[in-house]
């Protein structure tokens, strides 16, 4: 997710839109793993737990199995830590099974530079050896600075450096929206 620092922020996707979206997703997945029977779903907090357990629902409702949710905490494998304030340590919950030789699905809500799932991957490789390693996101707005791509995606929303993303789900903020904004500062070299 992007920093808050915007103004006007305008909604984009409201809560219908996500959830056709995070059923589009699901019917994706079993399609795709011929129907999700060793599948695990690993959240990246904090909305990517939220919207992997509502994945989860749906491809319940689709195959009539339960399908493990867990979360994965990234914080100690960013490479901006010493960039910024201290942070929060968040959970990692592996379901019981574990992830040994199970296809891996990563959720988050924004897929932006690509440096949240490179240090998912990380955090991943020291919990063990998932058979493959895919990535759901709710929206990809583009401006990758790492070679990384997402198998699932609710929506592409195309921006400019200066605005900015901000995903909203009723669990941690009361509603579901997706909501675009404008930065108050114009990034280096932008200006």
């Amino acid at each position: 997710m992007d920093a808050p620092s915007s103004q006007a922020a305008r909604p984009v996707l409201e809560g219908p839109d996500i959830t056709r979206m995070l059923t589009r997703i699901a019917h994706e997945i079993v399609e795709r793993a011929k129907g999700a029977d060793d599948v695990v779903l690993l959240g990246i907090p904090t909305r990517g737990v939220f919207l992997a357990r509502r994945l989860a629902v749906k491809l319940e409702e689709i195959t009539g199995r339960a399908v493990p949710v867990g979360s994965l905490d990234i914080t100690m494998y960013r490479d901006d830590l010493r960039l910024g304030p201290a942070r929060a340590l968040a959970r990692t919950d592996i379901p019981g099974d574990g992830i040994e030789n199970r296809v891996v699905l990563l959720v988050d809500d924004v897929l932006f530079s690509g440096r949240t799932i490179r240090a998912a991957l990380d955090a991943l490789n020291d919990i063990g050896r998932p058979r493959a390693v895919q990535l759901a996101v709710l929206v990809d707005r583009g401006h990758r600075e790492l070679p990384i791509r997402a198998d699932y995606v609710g929506k592409n929303l195309p921006t400019s450096l200066r605005e900015t993303v901000k995903v909203q789900l009723t669990e941690e903020d009361g509603r579901d929206a997706v909501l675009l904004g404008v930065k108050l500062t114009a990034p280096a070299g932008e200006q």
